[in-house]
């Protein structure tokens, strides 16, 4: 495994949602503890944060969202499938009630993708080179097909299928989390086929679940990398490099009214637990982690 080149893409998500969470993800990209970032446009601070990109030159890519705040396209904003009665998206857990229901028009999502897609363009003057989603919805049934589509039309060649090696062994994740973890490792892996028709691409192996928030420490990154590198398949072993994605989510707490994506900013955002992550990823160690291992950061349009 010496000889293994690893790129490791470590992706900031949620850049845009709050002028606290953007400060935060600069810092890191400026510490070196982040390489690419995925900016939520309907986030209260997104042209704040493309400003941001542009000045540090940080790499930039679409988290597109369905599930929290408001949508950005203008006609889907007071009557459609995709809000609830208070007139905001339905929600982590909402969404996926909702889509299992079959309440969803698919030809809304995929007119909200594409707004949200020409919404980044027009905030970051190019179009994302990676889209990924928010709380995972780009992985759910139906909701898949509509996202590579979107991808497609649009050349957006790589996104992110969070299927996670070494997921079952966690203990540590309590079991309603965990439940909602292996929800999206099976739709992830029901998605495979229809991103790999649509010729989209995705790194070799993710990681981000099991490292969340108060779960992120020096050791649980370095334990998932060096684990997830030791399972690899052969062929990617054998091609000499392989492609890592480590999501996180770092930022200074939210601090209510300010932030979030049109209802102010949710509970995750104001806790400890993305100041923990922050502190965590700009360790020396973890920095000098990654040159004893040959791994070089990366974002995905340097792929």
């Amino acid at each position: 495994l010496r000889m293994l080149q690893v790129k490791l893409i470590i992706t900031g998500d949620d850049f845009g949602y709050c002028p606290r969470r953007n400060q935060g993800i600069v810092d890191c990209f400026l510490a070196g503890a982040v390489s690419n970032v995925s900016l939520l446009v309907n986030g209260s601070a997104a042209a704040d944060a493309a400003k941001l990109a542009r000045r540090y030159n940080i790499p930039i890519g679409l988290h597109a969202n369905l599930s929290e705040g408001s949508p950005v396209c203008e006609v889907l904003k007071t009557n459609s499938s995709l809000l609830n009665q208070d007139g905001f998206f339905h929600g982590k857990m909402g969404f996926r009630t909702a889509l299992s229901k079959g309440l969803l028009n698919m030809s809304e999502v995929k007119q909200e993708l594409k707004a949200q897609v020409e919404l980044f363009r027009e905030l970051t003057g190019h179009l994302p080179p990676h889209m990924d989603g928010h709380q995972h919805v780009h992985v759910l049934p139906e909701v898949r097909n509509v996202f590579a589509e979107v991808l497609e039309e649009y050349g957006i060649k790589y996104t992110r299928v969070p299927i996670e090696p070494g997921l079952h062994n966690c203990d540590w994740i309590p079991p309603s989390l965990m439940d909602f973890y292996l929800g999206v490792e099976e739709d992830s892996f029901n998605t495979v086929d229809v991103f790999t028709k649509h010729g989209i691409r995705w790194a070799d192996i993710y990681i981000g679940l099991s490292t969340m928030g108060r779960n992120m420490s020096v050791s649980s990154i370095q334990s998932a990398i060096d684990s997830a590198v030791l399972q690899l398949p052969a062929r990617a072993a054998q091609s000499g490099t392989v492609t890592i994605e480590l999501m996180v989510h770092p930022g200074y707490p939210s601090v209510p009214p300010v932030g979030g994506c049109g209802e102010g900013p949710d509970d995750f955002s104001q806790s400890w637990e993305r100041l923990h992550e922050l502190q965590t990823l700009i360790k020396p160690e973890l920095q000098s982690h990654y040159k004893s291992r040959n791994i070089q950061l990366c974002s995905f349009k340097d792929l």
